[in-house]
């Protein structure tokens, strides 16, 4: 029986730095909404209950849906929204 050659396969550095670069952006734009959000709930732009529409605010700032959904996520263990299956997310 022969041996198989163990072939490497090399990922090229601009395959590479397309894959980090978007997923540099997405965590920047996630950060950026997290951020801005928080604020405006700090400041009490957003009002205590008030329901928060991910895709009205995915409109407002220019991203997708998933990127608020991250921010909301950062934004229930702050404890400044509350999430209600089924009925969507509040200023806590």
């Amino acid at each position: 029986m022969g041996r198989m050659k163990k072939t490497k396969s090399k990922i090229s550095d601009d395959v590479i730095k397309e894959i980090f670069s978007k997923k540099l952006k997405r965590y920047r734009a996630t950060e950026w909404v997290y951020m801005e959000l928080k604020n405006m709930i700090l400041s009490h732009k957003f009002k205590k209950g008030q329901l928060l529409l991910r895709a009205e605010i995915a409109h407002e700032f220019n991203v997708s849906e998933t990127i608020v959904a991250k921010a909301f996520s950062q934004l229930k263990k702050d404890k400044l929204i509350i999430v209600k299956g089924g009925t969507g997310s509040f200023v806590a």
